[in-house]
């Protein structure tokens, strides 16, 4: 596991954390804030993912 995709998980769980605590606090901002964090940790993981893949294929 290389460090885009650890940091990319990471992301991705603080968001989606943010996003159910905005949806518990019926906060909308924060919920949106959630989502868009949860999403930029997923392409991240993403990016890790295909750097790992290309990494080990060579």
């Amino acid at each position: 596991m290389n460090k885009e995709q650890v940091q990319g998980r990471v992301e991705e769980t603080k968001g989606k954390v943010k996003e159910a605590a905005g949806v518990i606090l019926d906060d909308k901002s924060m919920e949106q804030e959630g989502n868009l964090q949860k999403n930029v940790g997923k392409v991240k993981s993403g990016f890790g993912d295909l750097k790992q893949d290309l990494k080990d294929s060579l």
